[in-house]
Parts: structure tokens; C-alpha cells; sequence
């Protein structure tokens, strides 16, 4: 019964491939948990240069919280990269969700956790791991990625150049 109250919360979303959910300078309305398909989140320095933040394939949650939390412009842009069916939830109705339902607190406490680990893990990588390693820690953690998403946007998510990821994934298959 609880299930079915906190699902009217959700409103269902479709993107095409290369769609945006959100775009840079525009607040971010709406956390989006992804039913199907794959998002990703990413920077752009003044050059022009994409910096991969978050890659969220079926399953995972994604949006600029910051921006939502304090109303303000996103640094962000959240894109598709392959049809994709969200389920969205503002502001106001994960605050409710939150205070309504135990389970629903408990379920997001618990991906808090997990996002902070893994964004701890990520950084200690990037800081410390060789470009190897960090491709291999990668293919470990996303291994349903490794053939879906772009290999230049692999590179970018570990902080390595598309030539070196390429370099690398001949010498694992040579």
C-alpha cells in the first residue's frame, strides 16, 4: 500500500537520445530517477571541453542538487544518451515523500551513503591510481557501460585522454 502512495508522487518522463533534461543556467526542477535507458551529467570549460561528472543508467537517480536545493542556475547539463523513460520528483514532493514515509527516508538515506562512498572512492582514484587503473576500477564498477556509453566520455569520467583509453583497451585486448 505504501509503494502504491508513494508512487503518485512520480511523474513519468521520456527523452530521446541527445535530449537534455537540463541544461546550464537553467534550475533544476526535478530529481529523476532512471526507469530505462542511460543519462549523463557533465561540465564545459570555456574551451569547450566536457568534464563527465555522473554517468545514471536504469535504476540510478540523477539531478543538479545543488541548483534545486538553493533555486539557482546549474552549472550542469544532463543528457540522454539513449531514449531513456524517467520518473521525476520536485522539490516539494520528495520533501513530503520524505516526511510521510519511513521506508521511502530510509531508502535515500541509504543511496546518500552509497553516492558519498562512491563519490569518495572516485576521488581517492583519480588522485592516486594510475590511468590503468582507473579504466579497470571503471569496467569493475559500470561494467554494463563499458559498451553503451561513448568511450571519449569514459575517458572524461576517469580524467584520462580518449587516445590513452584507447591505447589501453588495445593492450587488454593484445
Amino acid at each position: 500500500m505504501e509503494f502504491e502512495h508513494i508512487t503518485t508522487f512520480f511523474i513519468p518522463k521520456k527523452l530521446r537520445k541527445k535530449q537534455y533534461f537540463l541544461q546550464a543556467g537553467d534550475v533544476c526542477r526535478y530529481t529523476a530517477f532512471v526507469n530505462k535507458g542511460c543519462l549523463r551529467s557533465y561540465t564545459v570549460d570555456d574551451g569547450g571541453k566536457e568534464y563527465v561528472m555522473q554517468f545514471a543508467p536504469e535504476d540510478w537517480w540523477i539531478a543538479d542538487q545543488g541548483s534545486m536545493k538553493a533555486n539557482a542556475p546549474s552549472k550542469l547539463h544532463i543528457d540522454a544518451l539513449e531514449d531513456s523513460e524517467l520518473l521525476l520528483l520536485t522539490k516539494d514532493s520528495m520533501a513530503t515523500l520524505l516526511d510521510e514515509s519511513a521506508a521511502f527516508k530510509r531508502y535515500m538515506m541509504v543511496l546518500l551513503e552509497n553516492k558519498s562512498i562512491a563519490n569518495d572512492e572516485r576521488m581517492s582514484g583519480m588522485l592516486s591510481q594510475s590511468a590503468e587503473q582507473r579504466y579497470a576500477a571503471f569496467e569493475s564498477k559500470y561494467a554494463s557501460l563499458v559498451q553503451r556509453v561513448p568511450q571519449h566520455m569514459i575517458a572524461s569520467f576517469i580524467g584520462i585522454t580518449p587516445e590513452t583509453l584507447s591505447r589501453l583497451r588495445k593492450q587488454r585486448a593484445g
